[in-house]
């Protein structure tokens, strides 16, 4: 919990006065309100989308909510309440240039799952707004905006709240529909700002809802009370929703009376800290505080998103973060700062943010280092960009041209974060222009396929079906039986409840009690068999209904199955007894992870299987060998000491207080399951484990590898898996052995024998190779031509690679120091090209990388190099003739 902030924080907060609400308050009072009338408050949720291949991001308050809305699970508490951290890009440049554009925002929301609907969410939405205890705003500057057919919402806010007809305004785009899935009209609440924002009433824009900067909306409340269906069509919900957002900054700016959210309490001491850092003032420049506010946002979302596990890279998620990491790095260099100094912020960032969103603070060491080192290699790659620009300014003077295009300077901001501005300053320097347009145009091409991609998945399910509703109980007995009399208590079979199925169907059974584990927090189903008097089903697998029940996904093998059955479900023991070895073992091996790399590793993924288990982690860079084994050494360590594995159910705050690890995307009640290894390892796990870690019999690391976005993968067995990957490898060792006719004992020391004998015979090789271009460039010197004023030659050689062409070339230098050497060797119907120019032709204007180029077109191919020596590739070598001609045009065209 964050107990003192910096100077930055504090002046900030100082001079607001004790009349301003902070928005630390505003978020309190949020929480509590609806507390007060009755909603759970959800904790928000990773800014990692979990098990939805949709989201990139988490990006509303609802988005970790979705399961609840489209029906495939249920909450236990229909009335929920948050402050949920989102993220959003796609208007990433305007970001610094108006009020109210964030890549990193607070939405603020209550939801109801088939509870209350439109009276309570108007009617509280007006109590929270108005009332002194809570927000206070003056009911004569609130305005709302409602979908046009939706009569029941203008009532309420016009006859039940009592708002002027004139000030509900119908707008056709108050209705909130994705695709597929729950959706439905909705209304917005717009704050009027006054006079100072717009005065203008001729403008057509100048409304609640029109583009003005004078009403500003500070809450949509979404109604989902229609399905859109596959088919396009609309039916009613089965049960109708509510889903709210309200913007935290958009909040604050207000009752902080402040000219934008920039200028609250949630961004200033990050402004001022930058300030303070760049020696500028903040509102002394439209540039400075544009660059000012940019890093103020961008820092955050960098840290929150670090802080949850996301890592620069060049894919995905991690590539979002280096892009804003290295525009705000860019935006630094605008106030004068030519080092690295975000990673400074993340203190302040913590200092702001810490008291709801811990882990900013916790893990502030490690985003501050995450942020610097990819500081450094930004500026790194500010220096290879500029040589970049160099080449591609060099070519359009070349080429006649005036103008570095479109596409040129978009593949320099995309692929190197180098920034348009300082194409165009670099390219003013050279007497060039660039092409805004077409930079504008490739840019807009990538934001449309960036939306496309978003939009294919970005439905929801349609709410329904025969388990929606299904309140039949489902008792989970499996971890302490794999064998339980039970009672079959529903079969649906083609969408459809059912009361019996026959030989050789498939369908989805619920029984009253079941030893079967539901695949959940990455442990697989189990699998077993039903088994009755006239009847053998198959499990082949299980999950859960939206009402908790374990649904057993079954092939009836022989005889009926009918509703009311009572059959013996029974587990295969074998397969359960893997999957607990391996699932004991993800938490050993988390705990050593943590020891051996840093505190910094976090779950990000596992598999746990009968065969393998399979854990993805947080880490940026490599794991050593030395590492690995030192991992592995320590689970094994664990298994060895014998140590007992303790289950209790604890209160969550308990549990925390504990010190137990919540594990990566689960969700937990107010009663948590405690799985306490010894005193190695305490995790949060609903999943099944062994009673002492010496079940688990021996652990083995398979693969280690990283998987991207700054998340590694390792692969292990254990007891069964083990002894069989172990028995895999000393086969292949004896086969070696027998290979190498040795005995096993005797292989490293027979192939570091063959090892020696390779590098002398590499030796020889090389010796010969040296005497062979030798002979070979001594034959060629009498083909040397006159080129204009110049030695050129031109000529084939025989030369098995690029290596040994180059040996040539570095023999004939020496021989020919005064000579073009252009020299082609074909290997395998390909071709190698190698150019070298003399410095005093160099200063006459010949450049063996323009030369090797062009050269090499002829044959398919293309290279590049410097002015005095470059090479190339080629695909067709019969055309390798034809190429030299050219090498001899080009040079006497040149000194002609």
């Amino acid at each position: 919990m964050l107990t003192n902030r910096s100077e930055y924080a504090t002046d900030y907060y100082n001079l607001m006065g004790a009349s301003s609400m902070k928005a630390s308050e505003i978020r309190s009072k949020w929480i509590e309100f609806f507390a007060s009338k009755g909603h759970k408050i959800e904790p928000s949720a990773s800014l990692v989308p979990h098990n939805d291949p949709s989201l990139l991001w988490i990006n509303a308050g609802m988005a970790p909510l979705k399961p609840y809305f489209d029906g495939r699970e249920k909450p236990e508490n229909p009335r929920l309440a948050n402050s949920q951290k989102c993220i959003r890009t796609n208007d990433i440049e305007n970001v610094g240039k108006t009020r109210r554009h964030h890549t990193f925002f607070e939405m603020l929301g209550n939801f109801s799952i088939g509870d209350y609907f439109k009276e309570e969410t108007v009617t509280w939405a007006w109590e929270f707004l108005t009332s002194k205890e809570w927000i206070g705003f003056d009911p004569e500057r609130l305005s709302v905006t409602v979908y046009p057919e939706d009569e029941e919402a203008f009532k309420l806010w016009n006859e039940k709240v009592g708002l002027p007809a004139e000030r509900i305004i119908k707008l056709d785009e108050n209705f909130w529909d994705i695709g597929e899935g729950p959706c439905g009209p909705c209304t917005e609440i717009f704050y009027d700002r006054g006079e100072a924002y717009g005065n203008d009433m001729s403008d057509p824009e100048m409304y609640p809802g029109g583009e003005n900067e004078r009403y500003l909306e500070v809450w949509n409340l979404v109604f989902s009370q229609f399905n859109h269906n596959k088919d396009g069509s609309y039916t009613p919900l089965p049960n109708k929703n509510i889903d709210t957002g309200a913007g935290l900054e958009r909040f604050a700016s207000i009752l902080q009376n402040v000219d934008s959210n920039f200028d609250t309490d949630l961004f200033q001491p990050m402004i001022q800290r930058t300030a303070a850092l760049a020696d500028v003032k903040y509102n002394d420049s439209v540039e400075i505080d544009v660059a000012l506010k940019v890093i103020a946002d961008h820092i955050r979302t960098v840290a929150f998103a670090v802080g949850d596990g996301v890592l620069p890279s060049n894919e995905g998620r991690g590539y979002v973060i280096r892009r804003l990491l290295r525009r705000a790095v860019r935006y630094g260099k605008v106030l004068g700062l030519d080092r690295p100094f975000l990673y400074e912020l993340t203190t302040t960032v913590g200092e702001v943010m810490g008291m709801y969103y811990p882990e900013v603070v916790d893990k502030q060491e490690f985003i501050a280092k995450v942020i610097k080192t990819e500081e450094e290699r930004f500026h790194e790659t500010l220096t290879d960009g500029l040589a970049i620009l160099a080449d591609i300014s060099g070519t359009a003077k070349s080429e006649g041209r005036t103008v570095i295009s479109g596409p040129e300077a978009f593949k320099l901001y995309d692929t190197y974060g180098f920034p348009f501005d300082l194409t165009e300053d670099y390219a003013a320097e050279h007497g060039l222009t660039v092409d805004r347009e077409g930079f504008d145009a490739s840019m807009q091409k990538q934001r449309e396929l960036g939306r496309a991609g978003r939009q294919e998945n970005e439905s929801m399910k349609v709410q329904g079906g025969p388990l929606a509703d299904l309140e039949v109980k489902s008792e989970f007995v499996g971890y302490t039986d794999l064998l339980t009399e039970a009672k079959v208590v529903a079969i649906v079979a083609g969408d459809a409840l059912v009361e019996s199925v026959g030989e050789g169907q498939t369908c989805q059974v619920v029984l009253d009690k079941t030893p079967f584990y539901a695949e959940s927090g990455g442990q697989v189903s189990d699998q077993g068999l039903l088994r009755g008097a006239s009847v053998t089903a198959k499990v082949q697998g299980l999950f859960k209904a939206p009402l908790g029940q374990h649904v057993h996904l079954v092939t009836v093998e022989s005889g009926e199955l009918r509703v009311g059955d009572v059959i013996n479900a029974e587990v295969d023991s074998a397969k359960r007894g893997d999957i607990i070895k391996n699932h004991t073992a993800t938490h050993l091996l988390h705990k050593a992870l943590k020891d051996v790399l840093g505190t910094h590793v976090n779950q990000a993924g596992s598999l746990v299987e009968p065969q393998r288990l399979r854990f993805d982690f947080s880490h940026f860079g490599s794991i050593t060998p030395e590492e690995l084994t030192e991992i592995e050494r320590q689970v094994n360590e664990q298994i060895w000491n014998r140590l007992n594995v303790n289950i209790e159910l604890k209160a969550i705050d308990e549990a925390k207080e504990m010190g137990a690890m919540a594990l990566f995307g689960e969700k937990y009640g107010d009663i948590v399951r405690v799985v306490q290894v010894g005193d190695y390892s305490l995790e949060l796990c609903g999943g099944c484990h062994v009673n002492n870690t010496s079940e688990i019999g021996i652990f083995k690391l398979v693969s280690e590898s990283g998987i991207g976005s700054g998340v590694r993968r390792i692969e292990a067995v254990t007891g069964r898996g083990a002894y069989l990957y172990v028995e895999s490898q000393l086969e292949l060792l004896k086969q070696s052995a027998a290979l190498l006719k040795a005995n096993v004992a005797d292989v490293p020391k027979r192939i570091e024998g063959l090892n020696q004998q390779l590098k002398e015979a590499a030796r020889e090789t090389e010796s010969l190779q040296s005497k062979l271009s030798a002979m070979e460039a001594g034959q060629l010197t009498d083909q040397v031509v006159q080129a204009g004023n110049t030695q050129l030659l031109a000529a084939r050689v025989d030369a098995p690679n690029m290596d040994a062409l180059r040996t040539v070339a570095d023999e004939l230098k020496v021989k020919l120091p005064n000579a073009v050497l252009v020299l082609g060797a074909p290997a395998d119907g390909k071709v190698n090209f190698v150019v070298a120019v003399p410095a005093e032709q160099v200063k006459q204007g010949l450049h063996a990388g323009k030369i090797v180029k062009e050269v090499a077109a002829v044959c398919g191919g293309g290279g590049g190099g410097r002015p005095d020596m470059a090479q190339a590739g080629g695909k067709d070598a019969t055309k390798l003739d034809e190429a030299l001609k050219l090498a001899v045009s080009l040079v006497s065209g040149h000194n002609a």
